[in-house]
């Protein structure tokens, strides 16, 4: 299957989410997986990336135009495709994916996320999404995710949406164990 990651971009972030990174990349080529992602050499993506490789799996980059500049682009991606603007990137990923797991990352990885979040609830993406929570990353998330329930901006329902979890090894789980809830008939 396709496998979307969505994180971070960043080389300055403390070492232990690029390890992160490298060890869910591994598990990815391990079982035979391709990776779908943002097309980016550096941080988490190509940590990423570059484990999936070793592992034996097929690297799929999606990266805006803008974005071609040198040392940007994963150049050594098994397949790279260029888009016009983040948004066809985003759709095009999505598109092109039957899981999708968030590492930590910043905004741009919040509003992937936040876009299969509200694909799921309207029941146009079927895939399973999850959250690798490294270090308590996505605490304060999780936290506000809550706050929509208790005060009744999103059913409760929808908290299976996108759970979080501790490991790389506990996201491959969920991912690949995963089945469909039946649609719910209302949104709100």
């Amino acid at each position: 299957m396709n496998v979307c990651v969505f994180c971070s971009s960043s080389d300055a972030v403390d070492r232990v989410y690029l390890d992160v990174a490298t060890e869910m990349g591994a598990m990815i080529g391990a079982a035979g997986h391709a990776l779908v992602f943002g097309g980016g050499a550096v941080g988490l993506m190509g940590a990423t990336a570059r484990a999936v490789q070793r592992g034996g799996g097929k690297v799929i980059g999606i990266i805006p135009t803008f974005m071609n500049r040198p040392g940007v682009p994963y150049s050594d991606c098994d397949e790279l495709q260029f888009t016009a603007d983040m948004r066809e990137r985003k759709t095009r990923m999505i598109a092109l994916s039957q899981a999708f797991i968030c590492l930590p990352g910043g905004f741009g990885t919040l509003e992937e996320m936040s876009e299969v979040i509200t694909q799921k609830q309207f029941n146009f993406v079927k895939a399973p999404l999850v959250a690798v929570n490294t270090l308590g990353f996505y605490d304060s998330l999780a936290a506000f995710f809550e706050e929509f329930y208790r005060r009744k901006f999103a059913k409760p329902d929808f908290r299976a949406t996108c759970p979080f979890v501790a490991t790389p090894r506990d996201a491959m789980g969920y991912v690949t164990t995963y089945v469909p809830p039946a649609p719910t008939s209302k949104w709100f």
